[in-house]
C-alpha cells in the first residue's frame, strides 16, 4: 500500500524530543499575555504564529531567540499547567501515544519556585493523559548558557521528582562556546540517583560536542546528533552501542544545520543500523507535527512504510520507561501497526 498523509497520521507514534515552550497554541499565548500583562508582537493568532515561525532564522542562536516570546507568557502555575495540558491534547490528535516533553524550570523563576515550576506542568500532563490515553513524562533541561550551579540545582530537582513523572535530565541551549563538559556534575548527580540522561549535541557544533555528551556526561540518548557523520569513528561507536538519536528534520533545516531535508544524514544513520527516532523539537516555531515529520522522511528521504514502522518502534523502544511498561507498550504498538492498512 502506498503511503499517504492520512495513513501516516493513523499510525501510532511516540515523541522523545519536544520542548514545552515551543508548543503553545497562539490563541492561548494571547490569553495568557493579557492575564499576565505581557506585550506580544501582535494579538492576532495568525500573525503571532508567523512572528514565532523560525523558517528565516540564520542559526541555532537566532532560532532560540523566538523562545523569549513564549517563555514570557509561561510565568504562572496556571499558564504552565494549561500549556502542558493543551500540548498533550494536540499530540493525541496526531495519534501520539507516548511523549516525553522537556523544558527548563529555571526559566520560570523567580515568578515561581522550582518546585512550582515542575509541579504545574506535571499536573497538566496527568490531566491530559487521563482524558486522552496518551502517556506522558517530563524531562528537565539545564541550559548551557546558564551558570553551572543552575544545572546542578535542576539535576537535584529532576531527581526529587523522579517518582512523580520526571524521567530524565537534559542539557539544551546554545552549543557554540558552551561545552557540555562544564555541566558534568549535574549529569553525574542524575545518573547516580537512577535518572536517565539525554543531551543536545551535534547541532550547532560538531562531533566533539557529541563526544562530550557521551563520554563526559554519560548521555544515553543524543538530542539531534546531526553532525555525527563528521567523525566516522564516533559514528561507528554510536551505532555499535545503539545510542538513540533524537532526530528533528524540520528544526535542523530551520537552524541551518542542514541546507535541505533531502541531504539530512538521518538516511545514512538509519541505513547503517543506527537507532533513529523522529521528533518535532517545537511544533509552534517549526510549524510541524509528528505526522508531518514522518511524511517529510518519506517524501524527501525515501523512507518506506516498513522503514517508518521501524523508526516508530525505535522511538518507543528508546523511551525512558520502566522496562516492563515499555515492553507492554511496544507489544501493543506492534499489534496495531499490523492492523492498520
Amino acid at each position: 500500500m502506498s503511503l499517504t498523509k492520512d495513513l501516516i497520521r493513523r499510525l501510532p507514534k511516540a515523541e522523545l524530543h519536544v520542548h514545552l515552550d515551543g508548543c503553545l497554541r497562539p490563541e492561548t499565548m494571547i490569553e495568557l499575555a493579557r492575564e499576565q500583562g505581557v506585550p506580544l508582537p501582535t494579538d492576532d493568532p495568525r500573525r503571532l504564529a508567523d512572528a514565532v515561525f523560525v523558517r528565516h532564522a540564520q542559526s541555532l542562536d537566532e532560532y532560540l531567540e523566538r523562545y523569549r516570546i513564549t517563555v514570557a507568557v509561561m510565568q504562572s502555575k496556571r499558564a504552565l499547567e494549561r500549556i502542558a495540558y493543551e500540548f498533550v491534547l494536540d499530540a493525541a490528535r496526531d495519534n501520539v501515544r507516548y511523549v516525553e516533553v522537556r523544558y527548563c524550570p529555571a526559566l520560570h523563576t523567580p515568578a515561581l519556585t522550582l518546585d512550582e515550576a515542575v509541579e504545574a506542568p506535571l499536573t497538566g500532563l496527568r490531566r491530559a493523559a487521563a482524558e486522552t490515553g496518551t502517556r506522558t513524562n517530563l524531562i528537565v533541561c539545564g541550559l548551557r548558557t546558564l551558570p553551572v550551579s543552575v544545572s546542578n540545582d535542576l539535576a537535584h530537582l529532576a531527581v526529587d521528582y523522579r517518582e512523580a513523572g520526571v524521567v530524565a535530565f537534559d542539557l539544551a541551549g546554545s552549543e557554540r562556546g558552551h561545552p557540555a563538559a562544564d555541566h558534568a556534575a549535574a549529569f553525574a548527580h542524575a545518573r547516580a540517583h537512577g535518572l536517565a540522561c539525554t543531551c543536545h549535541a551535534g547541532e550547532a557544533e560538531g562531533p566533539e560536542s557529541i563526544r562530550q555528551a557521551l563520554h563526559v556526561c554519560g548521555a544515553q540518548r543524543i538530542g539531534h546528533g546531526t553532525r555525527l557523520l563528521e567523525d566516522p569513528e564516533l559514528e561507528a561507536e554510536v551505532i555499535e552501542r545503539g545510542i538513540p538519536l533524537e532526530v528533528c528534520l524540520t528544526s535542523n533545516l530551520h537552524t541551518h544545520t542542514v541546507v535541505d531535508v533531502s541531504q539530512h544524514p538521518v538516511r545514512r544513520y538509519f541505513d547503517r543500523g543506527g537507532v533513529v527516532t523522529l521528533n518535532t523539537d517545537s511544533r509552534l516555531m517549526d510549524r510541524t507535527s509528528m505526522s508531518e515529520e514522518y511524511w517529510l522522511a518519506h517524501r524527501k528521504l525515501g523512507f518506506t512504510r516498513e522503514e517508518l514502522e521501524r523508526v516508530i518502534l525505535n522511538t518507543f523502544e528508546s523511551a525512558f520507561l520502566d522496562e516492563r511498561e515499555k515492553a507492554a507498550l511496544v507489544a501493543e504498538v506492534r499489534r496495531e501497526l499490523k492492523e492498520i492498512r
